[in-house]
C-alpha cells in the first residue's frame, strides 16, 4: 500500500463518528430501499409493506409502480443545512451520501441516465436544489466534513445489467455476461462514465464506497484497476472502499449491522449501522436510545473502528424529529467527552466490566477509560476501579469536572478513583463518564 494512502488511511481512523444517508424516491414508500425489487429477496416485501400488499402481492405489479416513484419525487422542504448542524454539534466528522442505490436512480445530475433526480421527469428537477448530491457534499464539506460518495455498481434499473427481454430474478445480470459480452462492455462504460462524472463535477471527493459486492471478477468484471486510476487522478488521496470484495480496492473493511466481537488493529475499519431498523425511512420505525447509540459509538472506537450511523430522510427533505433528537442527546454528550473519541485508538485491554479504554494520538500521554453506565444508573458510583494500566500518582480528572480527583492503589495494583459527592450528585453528562488519566510507566 502506497505510503500516501497509509497517511489517508490514518485521518480517516481519526475520524471516528460519520453521518450515512439513505436517501431516494423509495423514501415515498418506507420500503427497505431498492432491495423489495429482486424476486427472489422476499424477505424485502414484508406484510407490513403496504405498497407490497396494495398491488395483491404482485411482483411484476410491483416493479412497474417502484421504478415510477421518480415522477412523484419532490421533496420540496429539503435543506441540507440544518443535516450538518445537527450531525457536526454530534461530534460527527465525515459523511458518506447515496449518489445511486441498487435501483439505478440517481441522486445527481448525471449524463448517463435519464432515470435521475433533475431529469423533467421527476417533479424536484425544476428547483435549484435539484443536484441533490452536490447540495448535500457542499453544504457538508463547508461545515469541515469528510466527504464519502456512496455509489452502487449493480443497478437493475440499466438495460445492461437487467435486461428487459427476459425475467431478472436475483440480484445478478439476468444474462450470461460471458455469453453477451457486448451487452456487459456496455454496462462497464455506463459505470465508469458514473463515477467519472461523480469524480470530476462534484467537488473534493475523500471516501468512494462502493455497494454492491456481487459486481466483481470473473462474472461482473467491471475493470475496477482502471476505476481506480481514473478516480484518483481526478481525487488525489481518495480512500476507495470496495466493499466485500478484498483486495488493494477495499481500503477498509465495512462491517453492516454489526461490530466485531475482538478489536481489529491492524486493519481501518467502519461499522455502519442504523439508527433505526431501517436504512431508509420508514415511518413507524423503531430508533435506538441515545444512551444506546452512545455506548455503541464508544464500543467501535474501543475495538479501533468508526461508526457510521445511518439516518434515512423523509420523503418530503426533512429529518425525522426523533432522529434530530437522538443527534442533540449525542451531541449533549460529545460536547464534554469528545477528545476520548476522535483522534484516538485502542488501549489495552479495550474493555473490562462496565470500562472502555482509548489513547489519544494527538497528545500520546492521554488515555482514556469510559465507565458505560448500566441500565438506570443516572449518576457515577463513588468509585471506579481501573485495571493494571494507571497509577494514583498520576493526575485523574472526570472530563467536565474541573478538580482533580483522587486516587489509591487497588488490590489489584489498578487504581481507585473516588468520585467527590457534588460530582455524584451533578454529574457532567448522561449515560458514561470518562475520565482522563496517563499510562503507568
Amino acid at each position: 500500500m502506497p505510503s500516501s494512502l497509509v497517511e489517508r488511511l490514518e485521518w480517516f481512523r481519526d475520524l471516528k463518528f460519520g453521518l450515512f444517508m439513505h436517501w431516494g424516491p423509495y423514501s415515498q414508500w418506507g420500503c427497505i430501499e431498492s432491495w423489495p425489487l429482486v424476486e427472489e429477496d422476499t424477505w424485502a416485501r414484508p406484510d407490513d409493506l403496504p405498497a407490497w400488499v396494495e398491488r395483491d402481492r404482485d411482483i411484476e405489479r410491483f416493479k412497474r409502480d417502484y421504478y415510477a416513484l421518480n415522477r412523484t419525487f419532490d421533496p420540496t422542504e429539503f435543506d441540507p443545512r440544518p443535516w450538518a448542524a445537527a450531525a457536526k454539534r454530534a461530534g460527527m466528522q465525515y459523511v458518506v451520501f447515496t449518489t445511486k442505490h441498487h435501483d439505478g436512480f440517481c441522486m445527481f445530475d448525471t449524463r448517463q441516465t435519464d432515470y435521475r433526480v433533475t431529469h423533467p421527469d421527476c417533479p424536484f428537477s425544476g428547483d435549484p436544489r435539484a443536484d441533490i448530491a452536490a447540495e448535500v457534499f457542499s453544504t457538508f464539506r463547508a461545515e469541515g466534513f469528510g466527504i464519502g460518495v456512496y455509489f452502487s455498481k449493480s443497478d437493475w434499473h440499466c438495460p445492461w445489467y437487467w435486461s428487459p427481454d427476459r425475467p431478472a430474478k436475483t440480484r445478478n445480470p439476468n444474462y450470461d455476461t460471458a455469453a453477451e459480452p457486448e451487452r456487459w462492455e456496455q454496462f462497464v462504460q455506463f459505470v465508469h462514465g458514473q463515477i467519472e462524472e461523480l469524480m470530476t463535477g462534484y467537488g473534493p471527493v475523500d471516501i468512494l464506497w462502493l455497494d454492491g459486492g456481487q459486481v466483481r471478477p470473473p462474472a461482473q468484471d467491471i475493470r475496477m484497476d482502471e476505476i481506480a486510476a481514473m478516480a484518483r487522478r481526478r481525487q488525489p488521496g481518495l480512500i476507495i472502499a470496495d466493499r466485500t470484495v478484498g483486495g488493494e480496492h477495499e481500503n477498509y473493511l465495512t462491517p453492516e449491522q454489526e461490530v466485531p466481537d475482538e478489536p481489529l488493529l491492524e486493519t481501518p475499519w467502519e461499522s455502519c449501522i442504523t439508527m433505526g431498523d431501517q436504512w431508509s425511512f420508514k415511518p413507524s420505525d423503531n430508533y435506538k436510545r441515545a444512551r444506546d447509540l452512545i455506548h455503541l459509538l464508544i464500543g467501535v472506537v474501543a475495538k479501533g473502528g468508526n461508526l457510521l450511523l445511518n439516518i434515512g430522510p423523509q420523503p418530503d427533505g426533512r429529518f425525522p424529529e426523533v432522529a434530530l433528537a437522538r443527534l442533540a442527546e449525542i451531541g449533549d454528550w460529545m460536547q464534554v467527552n469528545a477528545e476520548a473519541i476522535h483522534g484516538t485508538r485502542p488501549w489495552s485491554p479495550f474493555a473490562e466490566g462496565q470500562l472502555r479504554f482509548t489513547y489519544s494520538t494527538r497528545t500520546p500521554e492521554k488515555c482514556y477509560a469510559v465507565y458505560l453506565a448500566a441500565e438506570g444508573e443516572t449518576r457515577p458510583p463513588a468509585e471506579i476501579e481501573l485495571p493494571v494500566l494507571a497509577h494514583p500518582a498520576y493526575p485523574i480528572h472526570m472530563l467536565g469536572v474541573e478538580r482533580e480527583l483522587e486516587g489509591r492503589l487497588g488490590d489489584d495494583l489498578g487504581t481507585v478513583v473516588r468520585i467527590p459527592d457534588e460530582v455524584i450528585a451533578n454529574p457532567p453528562c448522561e449515560h458514561a463518564w470518562v475520565l482522563r488519566l496517563r499510562e503507568a510507566n
